[in-house]
């Protein structure tokens, strides 16, 4: 019997962590130093993957949100690895085929801002937004902050570093 069959979906994924650990001590067991080095390795590994999650749902529900301001179809694809690119190339209205570009290296660069040019144009914003993504700290850090009603209509559109913000919401008092 394999380990498929005898784990829920939810004991799955938390046996993924727990195996690659236990894989790299095998390697560490035949290490002379302290037995502390496996379990900061393994420390750190795991901090270094739940960074890794973090940076990608932020990064995923800032690209669904935008498919979802511009219109575009289909913005759940920013959640699936190959296609948020293709969802990106949607947004900016560029051929599907600049994904073979995408893929080639130093290339890629350019092909990256020029479409992130594209998707803050279709937003509405100056394309030089799109030449901060480049900018590891700047693409970060730069928000944007709308003041809109509950219909949704924006009455101001400003950017922010992230710093600055401040969450408020105001909903009025329902009477009657």
């Amino acid at each position: 019997m394999n380990l498929s069959m005898k784990l829920s979906s939810a004991s799955k994924w938390a046996a993924i962590p727990a195996l690659t650990l236990l894989s790299a001590s095998a390697v560490f067991a035949q290490d002379s130093r302290s037995p502390v080095t496996p379990a900061m390795s393994g420390a750190i590994l795991i901090c270094a993957l739940l960074i890794g999650l973090a940076i990608y749902v932020y990064i995923a529900l800032a690209m669904q949100t935008i498919a979802e301001k511009t219109n575009t179809e289909n913005p759940w694809l920013a959640w699936i690895p190959i296609a948020n690119i293709i969802l990106l190339l949607n947004i900016a209205k560029k051929p599907i085929w600049w994904i073979v570009l995408c893929l080639i290296p130093l290339v890629n660069i350019i092909i990256f801002v020029m479409i992130w040019m594209a998707v803050a144009e279709a937003r509405g914003k100056p394309n030089w937004w799109g030449i901060l993504m480049i900018v590891p700290v700047v693409s970060i850090e730069v928000f944007e902050v709308e003041f809109c009603d509950n219909d949704g209509k924006t009455y101001a559109s400003v950017p922010l570093p992230g710093k600055s913000i401040l969450v408020l919401h105001y909903e009025p008092a329902q009477i009657g």
